[in-house]
């Protein structure tokens, strides 16, 4: 069983179609994608669709699904951006998805934790989690293999009790800033578009952190004409400050 794990596009349809490219080569049997799809300056409208034609693909909310349909205090501008440009059908898709989904009786997918989509699993804003921290979010939660998205860190941490916990990092979102619990900034260090691989192997669960480097130009582009200085710099080399 090969598990392709993706999270976190936030409408950069180049880099989601370099991944999905990629994932066909490796021969996996099943795709999951954790969430936050289509918020930001980029494509929302068109990544959808292409998500939406994916056959046999598990799809989950993140936070931003939410926001973009409720446009709340908590959304921002690539939320707002997202809610004008996708179609009421895909408005209802969206609203359809569940932030948690037991994949099957050893896997389980989340887009932050088990009980939150706000809160990341394995970092606390710029730095990595505690063993401590990690069990107080997994709660009760059993599952051989957690894979969650939300921070887009690329990381893989395996329990004392033996549960894999991963997360695939960003498809197509690289780099940005926020400003909660306190100011930090998040940086892969590549335009890179991310994903990951679960195998279930003879001794256990095994995950494989994948960077895919495709043309990302056309999305700083795009980036840029919408004034986002931020994402151009992000989507150009993966850090903040260009």
């Amino acid at each position: 069983m090969r598990i392709a794990v993706i999270s976190d596009i936030h409408g950069n349809l180049a880099a989601l179609e370099a991944v999905a490219a990629d994932l066909v080569l490796r021969g996996v049997d099943q795709v999951v994608n954790l969430g936050d799809s289509l918020s930001g300056p980029l494509l929302p409208k068109e990544t959808a669709d292409f998500l939406m034609a994916q056959a046999g693909w598990v799809h989950l909310a993140g936070n931003h699904e939410r926001q973009i349909l409720e446009l709340n205090e908590r959304s921002g501008a690539g939320d707002a951006y997202a809610h004008q440009q996708i179609t009421a059908e895909q408005k209802t898709w969206i609203a359809s998805l569940m932030p948690v989904l037991q994949l099957n009786a050893e896997v389980l997918l989340c887009h932050g934790t088990p009980a939150s989509d706000t809160t990341t699993l394995l970092q606390v804003a710029d730095r990595n989690a505690t063993t401590q921290e990690i069990q107080e979010r997994l709660g009760q939660q059993t599952a051989s293999v957690i894979a969650c998205g939300h921070s887009h860190v690329a990381r893989s941490v395996r329990t004392a009790a033996g549960q894999l916990i991963l997360n695939p990092g960003s498809v197509g979102h690289p780099a940005y800033e926020y400003d909660y619990p306190y100011q930090h900034k998040i940086e892969s260090g590549s335009p890179d578009a991310r994903y990951a691989i679960l195998e279930k192997m003879q001794h256990g669960w095994t995950a494989s952190l994948i960077n895919v480097p495709y043309a990302w130009q056309h999305m700083a582009e795009l980036a840029a004409l919408r004034g986002r200085a931020d994402w151009v710099s992000a989507l150009s080399s993966g850090y903040m400050n260009g």
